[in-house]
């Protein structure tokens, strides 16, 4: 893996082969010049996107090659999701998604 941008943008290389070097990007926000509100810089995905990918991913690769090891990361993987999913609820009734508070 290789950081591109901390936290937005990084490059993952291919398993096989360094020809296969994916790049996956992160939104971006930043405050406007007015206020608590945030804007989008960059579009791109979150960490709830990549976490249900990874989620879907370990449970097809659990039909295929059933363990134990799976079963522990899918539940780890789902655990995070929530919390993740906690965490912009408990925003939500906040009222402070999407804003940058001091």
């Amino acid at each position: 893996m290789k950081v591109i941008r901390p936290g937005h943008r990084y490059e993952l290389e291919g398993f096989e082969s360094n020809l296969a070097n994916q790049q996956i990007q992160f939104i971006e926000k930043v405050p406007t010049t007015e206020g608590d509100q945030l804007v989008t810089r960059y579009d791109g995905t979150t960490n709830e996107e990549v976490l249900k990918m990874l989620i879907n991913r370990m449970n097809y690769l659990q039909g295929k090659f059933p363990c134990r090891e799976n079963a522990i990361v899918i539940t780890k993987l789902q655990e995070g999701l929530m919390w993740l999913e906690k965490r912009t609820e408990d925003r939500e009734k906040r009222n402070v998604e999407g804003k940058q508070l001091a």
